[in-house]
């Protein structure tokens, strides 16, 4: 199975405009996902519609691509990257990781890798959950498995509901899944799942892999230990420079 990282970037950002470019301990946020990302996997690329994210990731000899500005999301941007890197490169699947992560571990992109099998569709990461902060915490994305550790259902509310319980019993009860939103894709599957049009738990949930559950698509997921950082807000980048002068962060 052959694989190519793609990191999808954006200057425009409504909380944090230019959040690629900062710096952190003097290299650009889009230099340690790239970094990172080509510890584990051979081909890497950086998606963008900006010229100056473009010029800074070949400012540090990483490869770039240009993709159109009307993307409505990472994937779609990702669908047309390996579209173009199809002509030139051979991979079978698509590893996309946000171009906000700069703490994402190898381990995790290896973690990816090992769901590919020849019926795996799209695979992404899970976390436990071991905090009442996170269990009841909607910007969370929960997640509830099949059997063969398939996603059943992703929800922003604490799935499962644990029916008689109080809840400061509900973490010792059953386990809880974080979702945590990296997405590798079967190259077919991808350009497959960016033709679908929002469905109705998608808009109601706003989280877009339910398009694709509720379009039959199996999504396989593996079980990190590692919580990712994303940079989203300033007050995120001023944590992150916090943990680096810590040394919390390796």
């Amino acid at each position: 199975m052959k694989f190519i990282g793609i990191v999808p970037a954006r200057y425009e950002s409504t909380r944090f405009p230019g959040k690629p470019l900062v710096l952190l301990d003097n290299k650009p946020m889009i230099q340690w996902v790239y970094e990172n990302v080509a510890k584990a996997i051979e081909h890497v690329w950086v998606a963008t519609d900006d010229d100056r994210i473009f010029n800074a990731v070949k400012g540090f000899g990483g490869n770039a691509i240009k993709t159109l500005y009307t993307h409505q999301s990472g994937t779609d941007r990702c669908a047309e990257a390996a579209l173009i890197l199809a002509k030139k490169i051979d991979f079978d699947v698509v590893i996309n990781v946000q171009g906000d992560e700069p703490f994402i571990r190898p381990k995790q992109v290896e973690l990816l890798k090992s769901c590919f099998t020849d019926k795996t569709e799209i695979a992404t990461l899970i976390k436990k959950i071991e905090t009442f902060e996170e269990l009841f915490n909607h910007n969370r994305p929960k997640v509830v498995l099949d059997k063969q550790k398939n996603a059943l259902y992703f929800s922003r509310s604490t799935i499962p509901y644990a029916r008689g319980k109080e809840e400061k019993n509900w973490l010792s009860s059953t386990t809880f899944w974080a979702h945590i939103g990296m997405y590798a894709y079967r190259s077919d599957v991808l350009q497959k799942i960016t033709k679908l049009k929002p469905g109705s738990l998608e808009l109601v949930e706003s989280l877009e892999q339910l398009r694709w559950l509720e379009n039959g698509f199996k999504i396989k997921t593996s079980v990190t230990n590692h919580q990712s950082i994303g940079i989203d807000t300033p007050e995120d980048l001023e944590n992150a420079l916090q943990l680096l002068k810590d040394n919390s962060i390796t």
